[in-house]
């Protein structure tokens, strides 16, 4: 019987080269956590933090909530991990109900800690489906959120890039436009939200460089574990869950390993087609969790340096 193209497609895929054979370590890394709420949390966080420290990220960055709600607790961890650790440490901030003095008084707080690098972002509103309303005397937009830290000190600014459009954004020209303005304001970087196709990051890359931009744009990965969490997520930025990955998580809500076993396959699949295209920096969110994460730097060839290598 002669062998239809998808049989032969299939042979081919399965005698080639094994997908992640002989990478090169190449690939830089850094990692997302948010702050503890409680001492099992924090020990949690602390794991995954020294967990990942071997890999040697270019940095951690740790999450802001809306309006301040977690400003005591980022502080600490941030100060914690530039204390305790050689991971250069980000600390994000955002414009939600904070004048410019407080910001000053925040940023002024992690220059002092020893932060030199601030993921400046403009910030969700602190309810959902509210519409962002700038404090009267604060910064009405990340753009002049960074531009106001840059007055501050010299710090190192990441911020935000959305492959698949901002839902607030009136299309992704203008987008675009946004993004521009805040790395034009002084940013180093934009990290990217995360999203499930290579594509999307793609095509929001090369639309990117038409419209003049050069800066780094870091893919944000987020492994997945819990679909139902992150279709959540997924809504409030505009991500989109590709139907194959709701039915590869079909029938395992009480199967966790296999759930974990499914999420590191997909983003590790998904970081080697972006590796492919030319991209070798990855930003994990790891939701405080360091095994996926791990994994799949370790099969991106991202390993702890050998002992007594130079």
């Amino acid at each position: 019987m002669t062998p239809s193209l998808s049989q032969l497609k299939e042979a081919k895929t399965a005698l080639d080269e094994p997908l992640f054979a002989g990478l090169s370590d190449d690939a830089e890394v850094s990692f997302e956590f948010f702050p503890p709420k409680s001492e099992k949390m924090e020990q949690t966080l602390w794991n995954s933090v020294k967990t990942l420290e071997p890999l040697d990220p270019r940095f951690v960055s740790v999450t802001y909530g809306a309006g301040g709600s977690t400003r005591e607790r980022t502080h600490a961890t941030v100060a914690r991990i530039v204390k305790e650790t050689n991971i250069p440490a980000a600390a994000h901030l955002t414009c939600v109900e904070a004048s410019k003095q407080e910001i000053r008084e925040v940023a002024e707080a992690y220059w002092e800690a020893g932060v030199r690098h601030i993921v400046a972002l403009r910030g969700d509103p602190p309810e959902a489906g509210q519409d962002f309303q700038p404090h009267p005397d604060g910064y009405a937009s990340a753009a002049d959120l960074v531009a106001g830290l840059k007055d501050i000190a010299d710090f190192e600014i990441s911020v935000a890039a959305y492959p698949e459009t901002h839902p607030e954004a009136g299309c992704p020209q203008d987008d675009l436009d946004n993004l521009k303005r805040k790395l034009d304001a002084g940013a180093t970087r934009a990290i990217t939200q995360f999203f499930f196709k290579p594509d999307a990051y793609f095509r929001f890359r090369d639309e990117a460089a038409t419209c003049g931009i050069d800066a780094e744009l870091v893919p944000g990965i987020l492994p997945v574990s819990n679909v139902a969490q992150t279709r959540k997520f997924a809504g409030m930025c505009g991500a989109a869950i590709p139907a194959w990955m709701d039915d590869l998580f079909e029938g395992l809500d009480d199967h966790p390993s296999a759930r974990q076993l499914i999420a590191a396959t997909i983003s590790a699949e998904m970081c080697r087609r972006l590796y492919a295209g030319g991209v070798r920096q990855f930003h994990f969110y790891t939701l405080n969790r360091a095994e996926l994460s791990y994994a799949i730097c370790h099969l991106l060839g991202r390993r702890p340096a050998k002992e007594g290598a130079a």
